[in-house]
């Protein structure tokens, strides 16, 4: 999403598990802190941080259907962003590798994948 807005409304193409009540999200990015971001729902006021991938997470890159490609308005797998889950913790700071969202930073629409967690780490450290 680096090409994109600091901040924009995001429109999941189906709601994310757990979080099905929540009305809506906007995705602003955090001064000083390319690729991270913090997705915010006024109703139920939820604040969950991520990560795009490509920033932290090099070499990360799960397959994406070719039906989330379509869902999303995407053509190709490298038009869209991927972003993780991150779980900030005073001891060690992790990202969910097994359910990334993948983003049309173009028009916003978004989708959480849910990945094999044997092959992706629901818990993978982060490192500087």
């Amino acid at each position: 999403m680096s090409t994109a807005q600091a901040s924009r409304e995001l429109s999941f193409t189906a709601p994310m598990p757990g979080l099905e009540a929540s009305d809506g999200f906007a995705l602003r990015g955090i001064d000083g802190a390319p690729g991270l971001y913090a997705m915010e729902s006024a109703s139920p006021r939820i604040r969950m941080f991520l990560a795009e991938a490509a920033v932290y997470i090099p070499g990360y890159a799960p397959a994406i259907p070719r039906s989330t490609l379509d869902d999303l308005g995407l053509d190709r797998a490298e038009l869209a962003t991927t972003l993780v889950v991150v779980n900030p913790a005073p001891e060690k700071t992790t990202v969910n590798l097994a359910a990334p969202i993948v983003l049309n930073a173009e028009t916003g629409r978004c989708t959480q994948l849910l990945l094999d967690s044997k092959e992706y780490s629901l818990r993978a450290e982060l490192s500087d």
